[in-house]
Order: structure tokens, then sequence, then C-alpha cells
């Protein structure tokens, strides 16, 4: 709604955020070539899946409308499902922890219970005849099921060594007390708990890796992808909206959403309002800007990357990764070219960039609230909205703010809000609608619409000025009733 403020705005994604999961996560790193303007791009996708290992069992929503459009666009699923990387959160790893190290282990999946059951029972009916030494494959295992069998095998059985073969595959082995206390110390033991763990955090490995790069982090409309991250590999989002703010700044100093950079160039060139990344990938890509600009920028993908270069692969996470480094780049160098007079050098780095990027840095794009952006380094920026006006409404009874919506939506968009029984606020982010609506609704039989006022329409103030008159009134008459003169007999 045009009425949230970022604080209202948070809390709404917050709920949206807990209740689903990242199915894929795209990440574009690039570097100059041999200090030439010329940018090889290594664009990377990865299908994400929770953490299944030991106690956890992470519950997510699926939209239907959602599911519709990842398919449209050649989603996989069944790798989601089945080779999705685990990740996990600071909260999850400690509790996971905690029960990997109390050796508490449990196995969530119904189908790993029964996949362990079967492991279980062959190698309690082959060890009563097997000798020392002597070994045995267990096949057919996958994925955390590696790390699991051989786990509970080494709880239940202190005979028993076990180690992974490979192409899901583990060795047993019958051994001694001895042999198997030793076997344990072994610092080439793969299921040594730290070994484990990392396992178990997956690509959250990935995510501390780009934390600690401390490289400015590139997205576009990039609100949700930021508390996503945090929720599901730092830690769950805080009810605060400050806290939020501030965890992000630390662990991305430096954030540009693209989203905020292409609105930038509508004010300082001639440059399309598109609204969305492909859009302005397409546009900056065009002849009509710095495509022949000689000093622009070449971005190529790196060799083991080609897959893009061979095909658009919209909303896949990797190539929108793609889109944004190349958005950022070529935005960049417009801004860059705009902002000097002279000729701009033949070879800029990628230090000028950010120099002409300063006022875009660390503002997120905020769509459709009460600020324009939000500010991870500072103060968030209000926006500029058209007034605000207020409709009253005679002869309606029973109105509601949905038939208040429909009535205007054929002439216009306006978010609406209750301002009392028979009175509604219209809020919309274009200055011609409220013209065009003060206008055509000036004789309506009725509805009366102008611009609100706070002294006038406000409930608040309204009823201050009924309690102040009626304090007023009474202060008079009982001035009037004092003044009066007293009768003596």
């Amino acid at each position: 709604s045009l009425f949230d403020s970022a604080l209202e705005r948070y809390l709404k994604a917050r709920q949206s955020v807990q209740r689903f999961t990242i199915a894929q996560f795209g990440k574009c790193c690039s570097g100059r070539e041999n200090d030439l303007p010329r940018y090889v791009v290594h664009s990377y996708n990865f299908f994400l899946f929770p953490s299944t290992l030991g106690v956890a069992d992470v519950e997510f929503t699926l939209s239907a409308s959602s599911i519709q459009f990842l398919s449209r666009y050649g989603f996989d699923y069944n790798k989601f499902l089945k080779d999705g990387v685990p990740y996990m959160n600071e909260v999850q790893e400690e509790i996971f922890s905690q029960h990997l190290l109390a050796g508490s282990w449990k196995v969530s999946s119904a189908l790993d219970r029964d996949v362990l059951k079967k492991a279980i029972d062959e190698v309690t009916h082959w060890i009563v005849a097997a000798e020392e030494e002597e070994t045995m494959i267990l096949q057919d295992l996958s994925g955390y099921q590696v790390f699991e069998v051989q786990l509970i095998l080494r709880q239940a059985l202190q005979n028993v060594w076990t180690e992974p073969l490979g192409d899901k595959k583990i060795m047993v082995k019958k051994v001694s007390p001895q042999n198997r206390q030793l076997l344990e110390n072994s610092p080439y033991d793969c299921c040594q708990k730290e070994r484990i763990l990392l396992s178990a955090r997956g690509f959250t490995n990935l995510f501390q890796a780009i934390v600690e790069a401390k490289k400015p982090v590139v997205g576009h409309n990039m609100l949700m992808d930021l508390m996503h991250l945090h929720d599901k590999f730092y830690k769950p989002l805080p009810e605060s909206y400050e806290e939020f703010k501030s965890n992000v700044h630390k662990l991305f100093p430096v954030l540009i959403d693209t989203k905020t950079v292409t609105k930038s160039l509508w004010k300082t060139c001639s440059f399309p309002r598109v609204s969305n990344l492909m859009e302005a990938y397409a546009v900056l890509c065009c002849g009509s800007l710095n495509s022949k600009d000689p000093t622009c920028p070449v971005i190529a993908l790196a060799s083991d990357c080609s897959r893009y270069a061979e095909k658009e692969s919209p909303h896949e996470a990797g190539y929108d990764a793609f889109l944004c480094g190349s958005v950022l780049l070529k935005s960049a160098h417009l801004l860059l070219c705009k902002s000097t007079d002279d000729a701009v050098a033949a070879d800029p780095s990628f230090s000028q960039y950010l120099t002409v990027l300063a006022e875009c840095l660390n503002k997120v794009n905020f769509v459709r609230g009460g600020v324009s952006s939000i500010n991870f380094s500072g103060e968030d920026a209000p926006c500029q909205h058209p007034p605000l006006l207020v409709v009253r409404v005679q002869g309606w009874p029973g109105v509601n703010e949905r038939q208040i919506y429909q009535e205007f939506k054929a002439l216009c968009s306006f978010d609406v809000r209750r301002l009392s029984t028979n009175q509604f606020i219209l809020l919309s982010n274009e200055f011609k609608q409220v013209r065009l609506v003060l206008r055509d609704y000036k004789h309506h039989p009725h509805l009366r619409v102008c611009v609100y006022r706070h002294w006038r329409d406000s409930p608040g103030v309204n009823c201050l000025l009924q309690v102040s008159g009626i304090v007023a009134l009474w202060s008079l008459l009982a001035f009037v009733l004092g003044r009066a003169p007293c009768c003596s007999l």
C-alpha cells in the first residue's frame, strides 16, 4: 500500500519471508581482464533446499501462482527437491551442533528412517558371523543418508567402523574396540563433528565467504532478497526494523540496487522508465545509448559460463545476477559520462564508477510506499506523493473501502483508507490522477472529493476541536452565571 511506512512494509514482508523458502540463488562475479576495459563474468546458479540433516525439518509454503510462473520459464523442480544445496542460519546451526555433540541423533524424514532400518538390519545380521577386519558394502544411499547411516551404526554398534566409498556406498568393517578407538581419533575420519557441520551448513559457507569478502553486493529491487539472506543464512528476522537495517549494513557495507541506479538515470539521461531488469538491460545494450561508446566497458561471459551467452534464461537466478552486473556497469558508465564535461578516460576504473554512484549506495528501492528508498547507512528518504484526497459519502449507506476503490479504479489507481464512517482517504503516486478526479467528481451526486487538510479533516483534530468547544461553552456559561446579581431578603 502507498500508505505503508518503511516499518509497516518491513513487518508485512517479514511474515512472508518467514513462510517461504529460497529455491535458487544466483551469484555473478567479474574482474578486469589484463587491465583492459573488459569485464570477464563468471555467473553461477545454485538450487537450494533447507537442510534436513538430524533434527531439522523446516516447513515452508508454496504459492500456486509462483509455481506456474517458474514452470513457464523452465524451472527444474526435480533438481530443487532432489539436489538442492542445504543451508541453515545461526540459530538452526546452534541447535544442530548441540544435538550433534550430545550424540542425541534423530532422523526427521520417514523415508530416511526406512533406509536406516534396512541398513541396520543388514549390518546386524551380517556382524554376528563376520570375522574381525571383514567388510561389507551398503548401497543405494543418497545425500544425508550417507552421514546418518554411519552415525547411527557407530552409535548402536561398538565393534563396527564405517567409511564412505562415494557413489552412494558405505563400507562397514568389523573391528576390535581398541582399533575402533584409534580410528575415532584419526584426523581423516569423514564423520568428525566439524565435517558433518560443514556439510549441513552447505550454502551458508558460501554466504559467509561473501560476507567476509566485503565486496559491493548488487541486486535489483533487492529488499526481499536481503530479507531472505538475513533470515535463511544469518539469523531469523528481528521484529525491529532498525535492527534489521543495522544487521544488513554490518553484513554488506556497500549495497547497490540497480533499480535505484536506473531511477537516477531518469533524471540525468534520456532513459525510458522501464519496469524490470530485462527491459533495463535491453535499453542499455541498444545503440542509442552507450554501446557505441569506445570507452564503454565490454562485458563477456567466461568460457566455462557460456550457457547464458548462447541463450537467455529469464528469471533464472544466475542469469538475473548476470543482468544485474551488466546493468550496473553500463549505468555507471552513463552517469560518469554525464558527470564530466571532458571526455571520459579510455579506461575508467571501477572505483570511478563507485564514486559516480555515491548517491545510490546503500539505498534500496522501496516499491509504492511512504519512503522512496531504504537507506541502510542512514535515514530513509521520504517519498514525494501528490496531496491526499478525502472523499465524503452521502446517500450510500454501508459503503466500504473496496467499493470506494472499485468506484475510482476505472478512472485511475488509488489506495484507499477509511477515515470515518462516511469519509475515506485516497492516495495516488500520480499528480495527473489527482487533478483528474478533482475535476470529474466536482458535481458527483453521492461523493464529494477535495484535497485533504489535516486541520479540517483529521478525526483527532475534529475531536480536539469539539472538546475545546464544549469546554469553552461551559467556561462562558460559568462566567455569565458567576456575574449574575444576587437577591437578598
